[in-house]
């Protein structure tokens, strides 16, 4: 009998370590995927957003509807350039809608980096 409570109370510690050990995990993962969002999102002004402009190797950032987008990866805006005509480092809210064929649909190939502030 002495040696069943035994067995049982190992497997118990066994299972509850594992429980803490599960918990420990899923805190750990999900402070990783908070702490992710909060550094992706940075704050740009006109001015900030200019710098990143995709040449000499910095990286190519738009603006469309007060959120930036990381365009570096992107091939058709290969060293910050789109179509020849649009530069990175700007503001494209307006010339989206007016000049661009998919609208906004092909920003979600674009990683979101921050926001535009005023």
């Amino acid at each position: 009998m002495i040696r069943y409570k035994k067995e049982y109370l190992s497997k118990l510690f066994n299972l509850i370590g594992l429980l803490l050990i599960s918990a420990m995990l899923v805190t750990a993962c999900a402070a990783d995927s908070t702490s992710s969002t909060s550094v992706g999102e940075q704050t740009f002004d006109l001015e900030t957003l200019a710098r990143y402009d995709g040449q000499d190797g910095r990286r190519a950032y738009i603006a469309v509807d007060g959120v930036v987008y990381d365009v570096t990866d992107i091939p058709q805006w290969q060293d910050g350039v789109h179509q020849g005509r649009f530069s990175a480092g700007k503001d494209y809210s307006d010339a989206i809608r007016s000049e661009s064929p998919h609208g906004t649909s092909m920003l979600s190939r674009a990683e979101v980096v921050g926001v535009l502030v005023d």
